[in-house]
């Protein structure tokens, strides 16, 4: 198939681009690069543009014949967005309406899209599944469920079949190297810790030992950025018989608090982490868990990086290269 991938020079979309190369599909990256890289996108395949200029949208669909898009590309900082909302509502959501208008326009029907456990808020009960009430509790959790719902009205009038990937914490990286996390600020746990340790001096930031988890610290289920990619891959056929718009949670299932990442951190680095109690941070719920038990069934897809140490030993193979 001949595949879109908007924000194809980010963390997940570079892996996705790889994915779709090796299983031959045509590729073409679109991306303003403000937080993706151009060295993470193969020679030939990068398109420079923004998705809130819709003359440099309807230009990319003029230039090009697509079959599916797949959509990456997102301001994606929790705490960034609580004081910063009308940001995150202009590029995640304008920017979107945007992509999707000129989808429509050039009769491209098949969307895949980056979404989140941020959608869930606070959970009700856990390991979340997709039927958990959606009760965002951040402007960056409401920008998601807001595309969320608009793939549905846009499945319900006819004009588009669409999947919502709801990640929970992406991790690691590419085995064969010379991609990974390589954000600027880094917010994530992994790459922060694992950046703290190549400092040397540097101290990690906890925040928040207060929680009503076995250790207070919050707890988070981590899925390897590969599994995420095949997810995707899968996806592409699903939709081939499967129109409508259809969402599915992509989690390892289980869940790991910020200590004991830390300390699984330090058994495969040999490194003791540095670390210091800080505050809470606004819009953490203290534990996010999924079930995918539905992408498991229904697309057949299985995580083949279970072991949390597998994806940090990835990630320490990246950062140290």
């Amino acid at each position: 198939m001949r595949v879109l991938v908007v924000g194809g020079a980010g963390y997940i979309g570079s892996h996705m681009v790889r994915m779709l190369l090796t299983s031959g599909h045509e590729v073409t990256v679109f991306d303003n690069l403000n937080t993706g890289h151009e060295w993470a996108v193969p020679d030939g395949l990068m398109v420079r543009g923004d998705l809130l200029e819709r003359s440099s949208v309807n230009r990319l669909f003029a230039e090009h014949s697509f079959d599916a898009v797949m959509h990456f590309s997102a301001l994606s900082i929790v705490p960034e967005s609580v004081t910063k909302p009308l940001l995150y509502w202009r590029n995640n959501v304008a920017g979107t309406l945007n992509l999707l208008h000129a989808m429509l326009e050039h009769g491209v029907d098949k969307f895949i899209f980056s979404s989140t456990a941020a959608v869930f808020g606070a959970p009700e009960y856990t390991p979340m599944d997709e039927a958990h009430p959606t009760r965002p509790i951040t402007p960056y959790g409401k920008t998601k469920l807001a595309v969320e719902q608009a793939l549905a009205d846009l499945a319900g009038a006819g004009q588009l079949s669409s999947i919502a990937f709801r990640y929970f914490n992406a991790a690691g990286a590419d085995p064969g190297g010379g991609i990974g996390e390589a954000h600027d600020p880094e917010t994530h746990l992994i790459p922060v810790v694992l950046g703290a340790l190549q400092a040397g001096d540097a101290k990690v930031t906890v925040y928040g030992n207060d929680y009503a988890t076995p250790d207070g610290t919050c707890v988070r289920d981590y899925v390897h950025v590969n599994d995420l990619s095949r997810a995707h891959l899968l996806g592409l056929d699903y939709l081939a018989g499967h129109p409508g718009a259809h969402v599915f949670n992509l989690g390892s299932e289980t869940g790991f608090s910020v200590l004991e990442v830390i300390a699984a951190i330090e058994e495969v680095t040999g490194l003791k982490v540095p670390y210091e109690i800080g505050p809470r941070r606004p819009g953490d719920p203290p534990v996010l868990v999924a079930s995918s038990a539905k992408a498991k069934k229904e697309l057949g897809w299985m995580p083949e990086f279970a072991d949390l140490k597998e994806t940090i030993r990835t990630a320490w193979a990246w950062h140290s290269a």
